[in-house]
């Protein structure tokens, strides 16, 4: 995970933004998804 990434997550849990949260969530899980589908299948 990068680190801007961490950071990122790490203060919309600070602050308390479910929003943020969500929102990363969801990049990081469709990033991850895109990125194992590329390693399986070059």
């Amino acid at each position: 995970m990068p680190v801007w990434f961490k950071r990122q997550l790490r203060r919309a849990y600070y602050q308390k933004d479910r929003y943020q949260i969500r929102l990363l969530n969801q990049c990081w899980f469709f990033y991850n998804k895109k990125n194992t589908a590329l390693k399986e299948n070059p």
